[in-house]
């Protein structure tokens, strides 16, 4: 059993530099096309440094200037969706090695501020969604669901949400090289949206990125081709 936990992460290993993939499109809910409204990292590799500030909105990611703010009505389903190149058909939009969770923050921007401008900066995020080992028996991750989805999936903004801009901060973790740290691979982008209709609620609780994630969190330093029976996702409750 130890030489076949071996070769399959050695065999990871070998493919993690042949399928990354980012954020590349957000609906809300109708299809905006590809990187509109999102801030768009200059590659595909992936953040491994949870102390980085690129582990807020990637690299190159703390000013939106240039790129559209999207209105969505609180309420909306939106879809957010993932590829390894510019083609959405012809290989599986997450590579299918890079199993992990994923995961939704949103952080309102503050007074005198756009999404276009604002940093991220300071304990703002607030978890929205989140979907990390499916099912043990099987070890399908949400990863995998989002593979057999086209790439996509999908939340309702709620409708408390206050009335305002915000980043959306959209995540996959891949873990498969994650045994020891850094090894876990961020793959994330931010959207720039403008949310209306929203509510009077307080979302918490909040974090800052970096700060949220340490190296050690059980979701981050993780062997997942040992017959993983649980996973802790990592950040706050939703």
């Amino acid at each position: 059993m130890r030489f076949a936990t071996t070769v399959l992460a050695l065999t990871a290993l070998v493919h993690s530099a042949l399928a990354h993939y980012t954020f590349q499109y957000i609906w809300t809910p109708n299809d905006n096309g590809q990187y509109v409204g999102i801030r768009h990292p200059p590659t595909n590799n992936p953040v491994t440094d949870v102390t980085s500030t690129d582990i807020r909105c990637n690299v190159n990611g703390l000013s939106g200037s240039g790129i559209s703010v999207l209105n969505v009505a609180a309420g909306t389903n939106i879809t957010m969706e993932w590829h390894q190149h510019d083609q959405r058909t012809g290989e599986d939009a997450i590579s299918g090695g890079h199993k992990g969770p994923i995961l939704v923050y949103a952080a309102k921007v503050p007074s005198g501020q756009t999404a276009a401008t604002w940093d991220g900066s300071g304990a703002v995020w607030f978890k929205l969604y989140e979907s990390g080992l499916i099912s043990a028996s099987s070890q399908t991750w949400a990863s995998d669901i989002v593979n057999a989805n086209g790439g996509k999936h999908s939340l309702v903004i709620p409708k408390c949400i206050p009335t305002g801009q915000y980043l959306l901060r959209v995540e996959s973790i891949a873990l498969h090289v994650a045994q020891s740290y850094p090894g876990a691979q961020f793959y994330l982008g931010c959207a720039q949206l403008n949310i209306s209709g929203g509510g009077s609620g307080s979302p918490s609780p909040l974090v800052a990125f970096p700060g949220a994630y340490k190296g050690s969190d059980p979701g981050i330093t993780v062997n997942i081709y040992n017959n993983l029976q649980s996973y802790t996702i990592p950040g706050p409750a939703v």
